[in-house]
């Protein structure tokens, strides 16, 4: 349990807004000396900026590769809810801001046994307002201690720097996720292992993420070919293309042994074969990737 936070008006906001008075408000944050933000993590497939809050548990911002730009706000607790409950979340401002009053910007729920979270536009208004010099504050009711309310601020001291670098890492993220890869169809030109120009990019999207991430539980890969040709010959050509994504995968620090391949060669049609184009169709290597 911390002090009283002389600095920051969270004790009279609270109680404008939920009536209760300083000595049953248990305050938890930094001071302005330890405040501390860290970029925890800083790749193309995740950046998350966090606050320690000393004897509750930290704050956290993410966002993820994704085709959509997104943000999540996770209230890190190192004791869980006991029970279903409310929170308010209000930009509080420090005491450098004479006559500028707090305002409520969210609710959030609180359910037994998770950590508290917030949605994208809510997680993007905190962080504006720790931007500005603001303390996203959250208050509830202590379900452990009936007699008593919790407030939990965000300090923005040290914010500024941090946060540059986060949003730097948030404009690199790759415009996909995991699940917009797992599953490829490969296509390929007649009679050869050369893939076609959307393949390629596929293959060089498949790339760009392993090479941020290539611990895969188990990838397989299934090899055909149009009914053009001996069986035999459509047989060999379809494990030789299957192979081929093997070894690109292999060389990206896949290991071999979580790699499976079939050849199937000119069965399992999904397109006649009685015109170029879905003969084009057929000629394929299908790719699903697997991680826990």
């Amino acid at each position: 349990m911390l002090k009283s936070v002389s600095h920051v008006s969270i004790a009279v906001c609270l109680c404008l807004v939920a009536g209760v008075t300083e000595a049953s408000l248990r305050q938890y944050h930094s001071s302005v000396e330890s405040s501390q933000w860290q970029l925890s993590k800083s790749t193309r497939l995740n950046c998350t900026i966090s606050h320690s809050l000393p004897g509750y548990g930290e704050a956290q911002f993410t966002s993820e590769a994704s085709k959509q730009l997104n943000m999540e706000f996770v209230l890190d607790m190192q004791l869980l809810p006991k029970r279903f409950g409310s929170a308010a979340v209000y930009s509080v401002p420090p005491k450098w801001m004479p006559g500028v009053r707090a305002r409520q910007i969210a609710d959030m729920t609180i359910r037994t046994q998770y950590d508290g979270d917030l949605p994208e536009e809510t997680a993007w208004t905190m962080l504006s307002e720790l931007e500005k010099g603001f303390w996203p504050t959250i208050y509830y009711q202590d379900w452990y201690n009936p007699n008593d309310k919790v407030a939990v601020g965000l300090n923005a001291s040290n914010f500024a720097p941090v946060y540059r670098d986060f949003v730097s890492c948030v404009s690199n993220l790759l415009p996909y996720s995991f699940e917009d890869i797992s599953y490829t169809v490969l296509s390929y030109e007649k009679n050869t292992t050369q893939l076609s120009k959307y393949s390629k990019r596929r293959l060089a999207m498949i790339s760009d993420y392993l090479r941020e991430d290539n611990d895969l539980e188990l990838v397989l890969l299934d090899g055909y070919t149009d009914s053009y040709g001996g069986s035999w010959n459509n047989q060999q050509l379809s494990v030789r293309r299957a192979n081929e994504v093997k070894k690109f995968l292999t060389d990206l620090g896949v290991g071999e042994d979580r790699i499976a391949i079939t050849g199937h060669g000119e069965k399992r049609h999904i397109a006649p074969n009685t015109t170029s184009q879905s003969r084009a169709t057929n000629r394929r290597v299908v790719v699903r990737m697997a991680k826990s």
